[in-house]
């Protein structure tokens, strides 16, 4: 009985069919030496025809034949695919077999009667396809012509599978050499050239396109190495071999430096050098060594330019007086100096990092705690409104002490939320010295140093605004005049009139409260406002500064002493008043009964 590997479900088609997506191609490209195998089967055999049929995915196609069916085969033919076994096979006769028998190579020419195929197996197991031999009688093929076809089949599986290493391994050759092709032009392109350094023969080999960065064509530079360091500049050449000496005795990874060539035409251009060894001897001794170099002349120009500029810079702001500064704000609300000027040694007393930056917390460490939130809120400000920065603010260093500050920048809003200002931090302390001054001097009384008239009027309006907020406050008002102040004059002169006064407002200055405010209204006559004070606290104040003034009489230079006695006028101030004035004038109309009484009296209004 013939002998049938598993075929796809039997039928009694007339024509079996493949399954979907698979072909067989007939019309192929002979390979000799499957042919000469094909040819060798079917002599040892003495059968008709012999073919190999090869596989790869779906794709199926007669890779070599002998004898006279397939020239006149049809190009798909499904009686191959169903030999595509793992297992030999034998169809001794395919009339007697339901499933070949219509098929057209066996019903019409070449009317093949026998079938024998061996699978082409690789050695994981995997199908290439299958070896076959036909003949137009049926028989039964002996032991030995069995065996010849499968060992004939290992030795084709053999050779397809050599042949298809072959073609795998010449395909990633020519992807490697393509690859390397690309490399090498993108590589010329880049203006970078190749060396490839042979340390023990002293010889070191360019590229073409490293010999075009100096100006020399293919055929005018030497391989010899002691060549290659006259080119080096003399002052770049100690630097340059003691870098290449640190790597062959494997202390850097690589190889690398910046430094000067000389061109063909006796110029020098810089150039970045790149390399590594890449095989030394079982010592550790180099052998070899590539690497490449390219053109950074422009880059380096441009570098110095930069840093030219950069300098400039610093010596600019260095001059100017104060802190230039580049302040950022992020989209998320943390800062930082991305640039501050050396002026920051003077401003903050702190020194900057090495690019020029600072942390935002050691400048707020220096900012008095008084003024710290007005500072940050500033900023604040003017990122959300997008206006000017501008703000006197207290510093307290550890050298200068406490000082005056004054900023201005204006802010710029960047694409992604951050703010920036550019801006100037300049001393204000003489500055705020000159204007406390003038404050001083617009307000004060030259010579008791007291408040002057137009600061007491000022002080007074304040305090009734004080007791319109809150009603159940209290203050009292005096009005105080020095007694026979005209005679003090008249007799001893002006000058001792003068003493007098500052004598008098030294001693009530004595009296006074944190709180309370005394000024001199004019000649010989006082005021006082005491804070929170009734009649009564204002009455025992009035005899305290009369006892004062008895106890300690004005002793000019020269002369001996002088008794000073002073009249007071006391008024209780009221939230009802209108106008400060009021409690002024009832303290007034008191202190005009005071003198009238005798003076030296103190009267309430």
């Amino acid at each position: 009985m013939p002998t049938f590997a598993k075929l796809d479900d039997a039928s009694d088609q007339d024509r079996p069919t493949e399954p979907p997506g698979s072909s067989t191609t007939l019309h192929t490209t002979a390979d000799r030496q499957l042919d000469r195998l094909a040819r060798t089967a079917q002599r040892l055999t003495g059968t008709d025809s012999s073919a190999i049929l090869l596989v790869e995915g779906d794709h199926q196609w007669i890779a070599a034949s002998a004898g006279h069916v397939f020239p006149d085969t049809p190009r798909t033919l499904s009686f191959f695919y169903h030999a595509l076994q793992r297992t030999s096979m034998l169809v001794e006769d395919t009339l007697a077999d339901p499933r070949m028998r219509h098929h057209p190579l066996v019903a019409q020419a070449p009317g093949i009667r026998m079938y024998a195929a061996s699978p082409l197996l690789a050695e994981d197991g995997t199908l290439l396809g299958a070896f076959y031999l036909f003949d137009h009688r049926p028989q039964a093929l002996s032991a030995m012509h069995r065996t010849c076809l499968d060992e004939l089949a290992g030795v084709t599986a053999s050779a397809v599978q050599q042949s298809r290493a072959l073609a795998s391994m010449t395909a990633r050759n020519a992807t490697l050499m393509e690859k390397e092709r690309r490399m090498l032009l993108a590589i010329e392109g880049s203006g970078t050239g190749i060396w490839d350094r042979n340390v023990a023969a002293d010889e070191i080999h360019y590229s073409r396109s490293w010999k075009a960065l100096l100006g020399y064509r293919e055929h005018e530079l030497t391989n010899r190495l002691m060549d290659s360091y006259l080119r080096v500049h003399p002052d770049d050449i100690d630097y340059v071999r003691a870098t290449i000496q640190a790597h062959f005795e494997q202390k850097t990874e690589s190889y690398e430096v910046e430094h000067r060539l000389r061109c063909k035409d006796g110029s020098y251009i810089w150039v970045s050098s790149r390399g590594k060894v890449v095989s030394r001897t079982p010592d550790g001794k180099p052998m070899r060594m590539v690497g490449t170099t390219q053109d950074i002349t422009a880059m380096r120009t441009i570098s110095e330019r930069l840093r030219q500029s950069a300098k400039l810079l610093n010596d600019l702001s260095s001059e100017v007086p104060g802190l230039m500064f580049q302040r950022q704000q992020r989209a998320d609300g943390t800062t930082h100096y991305s640039y501050v000027s050396a002026g920051i040694a003077d401003m903050y007393e702190l020194d900057p990092e090495e690019d020029s930056t600072i942390a935002p917390e050691a400048i707020h460490a220096r900012i008095h705690p008084d003024d710290l939130q007005t500072y940050l809120t500033s900023f604040e400000i003017s990122a959300t409104q997008q206006k000017p920065w501008q703000l006197e603010y207290r510093v307290m260093l550890p050298r200068q002490g406490l000082r005056w500050r004054y900023g201005h920048a204006r802010p710029q809003r960047l694409e992604d939320g951050t703010t920036v200002w550019h801006g100037l931090i300049t001393d204000a302390t003489e500055r705020k010295r000159i204007e406390t001054q003038w404050q001083a001097l617009a307000t004060t009384d030259s010579l008791t140093q007291l408040p002057n008239r137009h600061a007491f009027m000022t002080s007074l309006a304040a305090e009734l605004a004080r007791l319109q907020r809150d009603s159940t406050r209290m203050a009292a008002v005096l009005m105080l005049d020095l007694d026979y102040f005209k005679s003090i004059n008249d007799r001893w002169g002006h000058a001792t009139g003068d003493a007098a006064l500052r004598h008098f407002a030294s001693l009530l200055r004595r009296q006074l409260r944190q709180a309370d405010v005394a000024g001199r209204m004019g000649g010989e006559e006082f005021a006082v406002i005491l804070h929170g004070a009734d009649t009564a606290a204002a009455a025992a104040f009035a005899r305290r500064l009369q006892e004062s003034l008895e106890t300690t009489p004005l002793q000019p230079e020269g002369q001996g002493p002088i008794a000073l006695t002073v009249s007071i006028g006391i008024a209780a101030m009221y939230a009802s008043d209108g106008t400060p004035e009021l409690a002024l004038s009832r303290s007034d109309q008191a202190l005009y009964r005071a003198k009238a009484a005798g003076r030296n009296c103190i009267e309430i209004g």
